[in-house]
């Protein structure tokens, strides 16, 4: 298996165009939004959510080049983790794709709809269920981690906001979870990652209260669906044998122990 960061910033990416935040100010982030790409034998290849940065991101990486046929791509799909912008807006710059296959739960499924309506027209769209076996030799399973609903689809009901993923190679055994928008790290989760190789966390804030400190507006990292990198860490001690790593940062977030940089390149076996 492999795994290669595409983007590893939260929303809006880092720096942020309209932040004069420390961090932004500073010059030295640069980072497109959280997106990874997965494969079990190197060939056919799999998004883990499409950002807005999809089309740059995929144009940067070697292994995501098209052919040797004319409109051919190693992209066979997309596996959806949440149903918020920075997690799909993406999906409308794959329209030229000749086929898209789409994972996804109920709940962001039907907040997709719109998405699912004009994508339809211009592609052979196939929108699908978790867990699954997919093609290149790899299993996906899913573990509700959150029910924080985008800010458009308020109005909807549902449960399965939010997943963590963990894909596992069926020759070798190894396993890589995903799970950059973790609002708690219950028993469930832990039992998730146990195991596990290589785990990508939630780096979205360093601390609970770092949004306040750096821009002066209110709001906690918890309040927003995301444990702090502080209190994450006390719980991955726990699992000496697993690697950590965190992603999805936030512009504000000044932290860079054990953090991704677009590109990295985390579990090859």
């Amino acid at each position: 298996m492999r795994v290669i960061v595409l983007g590893s910033a939260a929303g809006g990416g880092a720096p942020q165009w309209n932040c004069a935040c420390a961090v932004c100010l500073d010059g030295r982030a640069d980072r497109t939004q959280d997106t990874v790409a997965v494969s079990g034998d190197g060939t056919v290849w799999y998004l883990i959510n499409a950002g807005p940065d999809i089309r740059s991101q995929i144009l940067r990486t070697p292994d995501l080049a098209p052919g040797p046929g004319l409109r051919q791509t190693p992209v066979r799909g997309v596996l959806l983790t949440t149903a918020e912008l920075d997690h799909t807006l993406g999906l409308l710059s794959l329209r030229e794709a000749v086929r898209l296959e789409v994972y996804a739960t109920a709940a962001v499924t039907e907040a997709l709809a719109p998405v699912r309506s004009m994508l339809g027209h211009y592609t052979d769209l196939r929108w699908r269920a978790m867990p699954v076996r997919l093609d290149g030799g790899l299993d996906l399973d899913r573990l509700t981690v959150g029910r924080k609903r985008p800010r458009y689809a308020a109005d909807l009901d549902g449960a399965d906001w939010v997943s963590a993923l963990r894909l596992t190679d069926r020759r070798t055994g190894s396993s890589f979870v995903y799970a950059t928008c973790l609002p708690a790290w219950t028993a469930e989760f832990d039992a998730f990652v146990a195991g596990a190789d290589q785990v990508l966390l939630d780096g979205t804030f360093a601390t609970e209260d770092e949004l306040t400190r750096a821009t002066g507006r209110p709001g906690s990292a918890s309040s927003m669906g995301h444990l702090p990198m502080a209190s994450s860490r006390v719980h991955a001690a726990r699992h000496p044998g697993t690697r950590f790593r965190y992603g999805h940062v936030n512009n504000t977030n000044p932290s860079t122990a054990d953090v991704v940089a677009d590109g990295s390149e985390l579990l090859t076996s």
